[in-house]
């Protein structure tokens, strides 16, 4: 999967929290992410010396970076609501990233076919 393909892959299924995304998906829209905020927050501070489109763009992107993320932990084999341990400080975060970092489960599992 390349670039413009994982990212056209996570827009397409906007708010689909069903199903399983493999790891370059994820990582591919995270560094999509990265860029696109990089990119925002330099037109802010050009045009406007504070961040409106930075607001629009993270309440665009708010919904399908949730629901690629739930997909994500599909793919090894646990629940969505997995994604609330990244409210605990520091420890949740470290936890989801080792989680994300994983290979997904080789074959379907309870959440679908591998992808």
């Amino acid at each position: 999967m390349n670039f413009t393909e994982a990212v056209s892959s996570v827009f397409s299924k906007y708010a689909v929290f069903s199903g399983r995304a493999g790891r370059p998906e994820f990582w591919l829209f995270a560094l999509f992410n990265v860029i696109a905020s990089l990119v925002v927050a330099f037109i802010d501070n050009l045009l406007f010396g504070h961040e409106i489109l930075g607001a629009i763009y993270g309440l665009g992107v708010l919904l399908p970076s949730l629901a690629v993320a739930v997909r994500r932990l599909h793919d090894i084999d646990r629940s969505g609501w997995w994604i609330l341990v990244g409210l605990v400080p520091l420890i949740g975060w470290i936890i989801l990233l080792i989680w994300y970092i994983r290979p997904g489960t080789p074959g379907p599992n309870q959440y679908g076919p591998p992808v």
